[in-house]
């Protein structure tokens, strides 16, 4: 004899299935994100197509699923800019997602983390050098991957980040 409890137990263990089914869907389409781009470490960094403002790249890599890159430490900043001089050419300019929008001088990323790592270009200008012109940060090729703030409705290339869990 079925009873209430015994249908009961089916149904969560249906809801579990169909949860683990989608957590897998999300990570095979990662995966597959991951083979047109470049994974690093529990990254994939994805280049997308056309110059955008600051503003519209950020848009359109959480239209995508992502987020606008943003690398967290020396390695990651590296395999970014390397990535970048593949991907587009080596005098390439690419947002990448920190910004001081919110408070000047207060860098964070897009998703309003505070920002422990920056490689801001010291040797030809002191960066950041914008003060509240300059909010938004590009990741530079002919400075070998340093950061320089920028006005952020300049028009640049720009790479989407994608977790993997």
């Amino acid at each position: 004899m079925v009873t209430a409890s015994m249908i009961e137990d089916i149904k969560k263990q249906i809801a579990h299935i169909l949860e683990e089914v989608n957590l897998l869907k999300e990570n095979q389409a990662l995966q597959t994100v991951c083979l047109r781009g470049m994974k690093v470490y529990r990254k994939c960094f994805l280049p997308m197509s056309g110059e955008k403002t600051f503003h519209e790249a950020a848009d359109d890599c959480i239209l995508h699923g992502g987020t606008l890159s943003s690398p967290k430490n020396h390695d990651e900043n590296v395999a970014l800019y390397d990535y970048a001089r593949k991907a587009i050419g080596h005098d390439h300019d690419i947002w990448i997602g920190v910004t001081d929008m919110v408070v000047e001088g207060d860098w964070v990323d897009v998703t309003g983390k505070n920002v422990n790592y920056t490689n801001w270009e010291t040797v030809i200008t002191q960066q950041p050098d914008g003060g509240t012109k300059g909010n938004c940060v590009a990741l530079t090729g002919l400075s070998n991957g340093k950061w320089f703030d920028e006005s952020c409705g300049l028009q640049k290339n720009y790479f989407c980040q994608f977790n993997i869990p």
